[in-house]
This record gives structure tokens, C-alpha cells and sequence, in this order.
């Protein structure tokens, strides 16, 4: 990112290909979490207008004063403002739960994003995230029927040279995914609409932590999750909510 003298927002991001989502486009939470920090706001709204290009620079303008708009040329890729911190919490998982429940997520018997950066089956450990969040449910649970959650020890690779832990944005991409699992994505893929989120704490590197995932409505072609990052010490470290829209296959 470059830096505008005398203004903490940089005038300029660009997204590697690491970090995509579907093949030819940004994970949706790790761009809205670069816009984030670069807002600087304690919890941020981030919309999406268009998929966020990959290994080109895109311009940041500041709109008004509490507003950053993401440019491709003259196309709006996505805008964001501060938002109230996010007061939907989705109830914590044992650790132990949480790994039982990877081994029933959705994708592995069909993914829309294998090469998706946080949740894609095709990613190499210390590459993608992997995080692959599977329904609490095992059939005879109750109340758990909306909720998935999965464990996350986040490789040494996603830390800044000189820190142990990760940055933001990657704390935005791993709460991304696992919300949309809630619904099945498998069945119905959709794409990351709008995210709002807020990170507390962020994680250690190698230290085991737990996400989960609740549906929280459907209308139309729409989809609303909530997702929640703890720490091994049940510790809230980060929370966001999203909306979803099914695309067209």
C-alpha cells in the first residue's frame, strides 16, 4: 500500500493473487479488511460493488470525511465507513467440537472456490488458510442446526516479518468464509456482499483458536450470517456480520 503524505489512508492497494477468492478475484474479507485498516475506524462497514481485481493497483479516495471509496479506474469496487461494533456474538464451540465439526463441512464433496484463500480445499497448508468450518450439528444436536465452526492455528507465513501475530485483514478473511458456510454454499454459492467487523485482539501465530458461523436469515437471492474468532482461553478476539448474494451459475 502507498501512503499519501499527511494522511494515515495510503492512496493505493493492490491485492496479490495469494489472496483470492473465487479464481479471477480478491477474497471479499480480506479485501474489506484492507479497506478497514486503511479507514482506521475502531469497526468498520465494508461494501462490495464489483469482484475486487487481483495484482493491480486500485486507487483510494476519500469520498467525505468518514468514507473511503476503492477505485478500478473509474469503476467503484467497493466503499467503507465506520460502522457500530458488531453486537451479534455467536456462542462459542469447544475446541474439541469445533474439530469434530471440520471433518462434516460442506465442501469437501463439492466447493464452488476450491482455490479460495480461506476456506478453498485445493490450497497447500501455510498458503490458504484452510479453514474449513462444518456444521455443530451432528444430526441429533439441537438449536445447532444454523451454526458451523472450525479450529484455526494460524501459520507462521501470515505474520508481518519481526511480529507474532496477524494482521487485520487476515483476521476479516478468516471470519468471511466460515460465516458463509453457515449456509451451503456447496448447494447455493454465493459471493460476499457487505461485511462489518471488528477486531479486538488479534491471534497468535500457531496458537489454537476456534471460528464459528451462524445463518442468521435468508431473503431472495440474500443470505445474513454472523461469525465470531475466539481464543483458546474462550476469549472473544473478533466478530462480524455479513450479507451474502447467490450468484448466478
Amino acid at each position: 500500500m502507498s501512503s499519501a503524505p499527511g494522511n494515515g489512508a495510503p492512496t493505493e492497494l493492490t491485492v496479490a493473487s495469494r489472496f483470492n477468492g473465487p479464481s479471477a478475484s480478491a477474497n471479499g474479507g480480506y479485501i474489506s479488511g484492507l479497506l478497514a485498516r486503511c479507514l482506521g475506524a475502531k469497526a468498520a462497514q465494508v461494501t462490495l460493488r464489483m469482484p475486487p481485481p487481483l495484482d493491480r493497483p486500485l486507487k483510494v479516495e476519500q469520498a467525505v470525511d468518514t468514507q473511503l471509496r476503492l477505485l478500478d479506474g473509474g469503476d467503484l469496487v467497493a466503499e467503507a465507513v465506520p460502522a457500530p461494533e458488531p453486537d451479534e456474538i455467536v456462542d462459542p464451540v469447544p475446541i474439541d467440537r469445533a474439530e469434530e465439526a471440520q471433518r462434516r463441512f460442506r465442501g469437501w464433496s463439492g466447493h464452488p472456490f476450491p482455490t479460495c484463500f480461506t476456506c478453498g480445499t485445493g490450497r497447500d497448508p501455510g498458503d490458504g488458510l484452510r479453514l474449513f468450518a462444518g456444521p455443530v450439528a451432528d444430526g441429533v444436536g439441537k438449536g445447532e442446526e444454523d451454526t458451523v465452526a472450525c479450529v484455526w492455528r494460524p501459520h507462521a507465513s501470515l505474520a508481518p516479518e519481526g511480529r507474532d501475530t496477524v494482521p487485520e485483514e487476515i483476521v476479516w478473511a478468516a471470519l468471511d468464509c466460515p460465516g458463509g458456510w453457515s449456509s451451503d454454499v456447496s448447494g447455493r454459492p454465493m459471493v460476499l456482499g457487505r461485511m462489518s467487523a471488528a477486531v479486538w485482539r488479534t491471534p497468535v501465530i500457531e496458537r489454537l483458536h476456534v471460528i464459528v458461523g451462524r445463518l442468521t436469515g435468508t431473503t431472495g437471492r440474500k443470505a445474513f450470517t454472523a461469525s465470531t474468532l475466539y481464543g483458546a482461553d474462550g476469549a472473544v478476539l473478533a466478530a462480524a456480520r455479513a450479507t451474502w448474494i447467490m450468484i448466478q451459475r
